[in-house]
């Protein structure tokens, strides 16, 4: 509230020091530009008078990093250690900029020499701790948010960051602790709620999983992952047409939401709905997540139902690969192929071959009494 007052108060002033008579021509608003970009591009003439101040390339990299364009920070951050590299705040800044690239073992190598360097905030082992956790490296992960609660025990993105570790090695119990930390702490961030949610909903606690979705949902109607955390809860409380009506609006609000196009798939399939009603949502489903459990099977088969042999003959190789000795696949593997070479003309098709089933193994003879 006082951080806002404060911003509010020049606006104030500047309306009340405003002289009486309006201007005959208004400014047009489309004209108008402002954000961390052109920011960032009003800095380039500064920038060419003093090429070598590091204040300015530091200024300019941060702003190209909240503007969405890392790749130019790190060039600006180049340009700033080259003229002084013992400066750890850099080096921070580079850091982070690394992890808006994903070059995360590149990250973590900047925010060690951010810390040999002199910068010790909590923001660095916090970075590092968020790092470590999207590289999938769970005790230093935790190893870091425990450094950064040493430095400020209240900060909620740490306690959120160590609830998801602790979700990644199953640790039910330490993940909702820390996560309902982060929220007593930060009690209007959707994201942690969802977090809750999609954990309760996962250890089938549904009745607690739709407090925290709906709450979530009162704060950001638009978020298609608490609106499909919503579907699922009631699917789990028994009422699966209320639910698939919110995975449809997980959806429509945001085509990244893969487990409501996989919960729609299995739901067309259990009502014994065409395969072409299931084939878009499972290749969605798919891309994001190849593991999805019965996802390959459904889709290989409903492309066969549909006569879509090319694309099911890949479905088929794939659930061999994904399943090796499966007789079942290893026959679709082949009876789908000599359909597609059926297809071909005489000049492209290749040599029949035949199935042979493998041998039963043989049971040995029972001992001699």
């Amino acid at each position: 509230m006082r951080r806002w007052l404060i911003l509010f108060l020049p606006l104030l002033a500047a309306c009340q020091a405003a002289p009486a008579e309006r201007p005959d021509t208004l400014v047009n608003l489309a004209t108008v530009q402002s954000g961390p970009r052109v920011q960032a591009d009003e800095l380039d003439g500064a920038i060419r008078q003093q090429p070598d101040n590091t204040g300015l390339l530091a200024r300019r990299a941060s702003l190209r990093l909240a503007a969405g364009q890392p790749s130019a920070a790190l060039r600006d951050i180049g340009a700033a250690l080259a003229l002084d590299d013992a400066d750890g705040e850099l080096y921070f800044l580079q850091a982070r900029t690394l992890r808006a690239l994903g070059r995360l073992p590149q990250a973590l190598a900047a925010a060690r020499q951010a810390a040999a360097s002199g910068f010790n905030s909590p923001e660095l082992p916090l970075l590092e701790g968020e790092t470590h956790l999207a590289a999938r490296q769970y005790e230093a992960a935790l190893e870091s948010l425990d450094r950064t609660l040493r430095l400020d025990p209240d900060q909620p993105a740490a306690l959120f960051y160590k609830g998801l570790a602790y979700a990644a090695t199953t640790d039910t119990a330490q993940a909702l602790d820390y996560l309902r930390a982060a929220l007593a702490r930060d009690p209007r961030q959707p994201e942690i709620m969802h977090q809750l949610a999609f954990l309760l909903n996962a250890y089938r606690l549904p009745d607690e999983a739709a407090r925290y979705a709906a709450q979530g949902l009162r704060l950001d109607s638009t978020s298609g992952a608490l609106t499909y955390d919503y579907g699922r809860q009631l699917e789990l409380l028994g009422r699966p047409d209320s639910a698939l009506h919110y995975y449809r609006r997980a959806l429509r609000l945001d085509t990244t939401q893969y487990r409501a196009d996989y919960r729609l798939a299995l739901a067309a399939g259990a009502h014994g709905q065409r395969p072409a009603t299931l084939i878009p949502h499972l290749k969605r489903a798919l891309r994001r997540n190849p593991r999805l459990p019965q996802a390959r099977a459904m889709l290989a088969e409903a492309l066969e139902a549909q006569h879509r042999l090319p694309e099911a003959f890949a479905q088929f190789r794939l659930l061999v690969v994904e399943n090796p000795g499966n007789q079942h696949w290893t026959y679709k593997v082949w009876k789908t192929g000599e359909l597609v070479r059926a297809t071909l003309p005489d000049s492209l098709r290749p040599p029949t071959t035949y199935y042979r089933r493998a041998p039963a193994a043989a049971v040995a003879a029972p001992p001699r009494q």
